[in-house]
């Protein structure tokens, strides 16, 4: 009789253990139930408020137009990313310019004073037309380079060019203190280049050689925007504004600054095939220093033909694969 009491004296305390075993267990499940599947993922970080709010966007562009461009190609192909389309000759466009002036520039420029506060994660700075000699790409088309367009070597680099060829403007475009006040019957950039620098940078020492890719689009961080204050982009854009310099020179001035606007050295040259695999994936090509075979040759005419890019040069029949995936 007491053996029969102890043994169900134990089972007792062995279901009460595992009762409260179970409520434990229960109790940890529902309370870790909204955190699963999530562990990989880092908490976000708030911004400063100081830095004001932020738009959690992975990316938006930002594209300098004017009213005879036709953008419809951004749309069609590029629905994922919200769209700045700024139309610097038509003051009654909802996105303009306080005046038409230094080309791309004061677009950029106007958007950054305008957005300061509350910039993307990342912006990309590019032309309207899809096609255009400039682009880096076997048929000068604009889509791929979005396409293919690595954002988190964006992330980690804080400016990134568009172009990696090194056809116009590397390894040595601009050499500030011997180009300047050289007669020339054509004035070019490079002979303003000097004056224009000391009056955008006064604080700084004229480089002996400026040297990027050419031409004016390229992708920023926000944080690489606000590690200058508003003011600079202001007084930017108020010499813009105040210049006696044609759009010509005061575009060109910008486009060799950009890059040392957002932090990088005044000689910013990658070699191609580093530009090429970081920039947009493309990693197994057979390249130089300069370039990369299949990539870019330096069009004939800075006006793509008619029917480009259909039709060539010479009118013969270029069978145009057309557009990738939409992104």
């Amino acid at each position: 009789m007491l053996r029969n009491t102890r043994r169900r004296r134990a089972t007792n305390v062995i279901l009460i253990l595992s009762a409260c075993l179970l409520l434990l267990l229960t109790r940890d499940y529902y309370q870790n139930a909204s955190t699963r599947g999530r562990a990989n993922f880092p908490p976000i970080k708030a911004h400063p408020s100081s830095q004001g709010e932020s738009r959690a966007n992975e990316l938006e562009l930002v594209v300098a137009s004017t009213a005879r461009e036709d953008v419809s190609w951004l749309e069609k192909y590029v629905p994922r990313w919200p769209k700045n389309i700024y139309v610097a000759d038509n003051r009654s466009s909802p996105l303009t310019v306080p005046e038409n002036k230094g080309h791309e520039a004061m677009v950029y420029l106007t958007y950054i004073i305008d957005n300061y506060d509350s910039l993307p994660d990342n912006v990309l700075f590019i032309h309207a037309s899809r096609f255009q000699w400039h682009n880096d790409d076997p048929d000068y088309d604009g889509l791929p380079a979005l396409q293919r367009f690595q954002i988190p070597y964006l992330q980690a680099e804080g400016y990134v060019n568009l172009r990696c060829v090194w056809t116009i403007g590397c390894p040595a475009e601009i050499r500030p203190l011997e180009d300047d006040g050289v007669e020339q019957n054509v004035v070019t950039a490079k002979h303003v280049y000097k004056e224009g620098f000391q009056e955008l940078f006064p604080e700084e020492i004229v480089p002996e050689v400026v040297a990027v890719s050419c031409c004016s689009q390229f992708g920023v961080t926000r944080e690489t925007i606000r590690r200058r204050p508003r003011s600079d982009y202001t007084r930017f854009r108020r010499w813009l504004l105040d210049t006696s310099l044609d759009d010509n020179l005061s575009g060109r001035i910008f486009e060799f600054s950009w890059h040392i606007i957002f932090g990088k050295k005044a000689y910013h040259c990658p070699s191609a095939a580093s530009c090429y695999c970081n920039v947009y994936g493309l990693c197994n090509l057979t390249c130089s220093e300069k370039t990369c075979d299949g990539r870019y040759a330096l069009p004939p005419f800075s006006n793509l033909p008619s029917g480009w890019p259909k039709k060539g040069w010479r009118q013969e029949d270029r069978h145009f694969s057309g557009p990738l995936d939409e992104i």
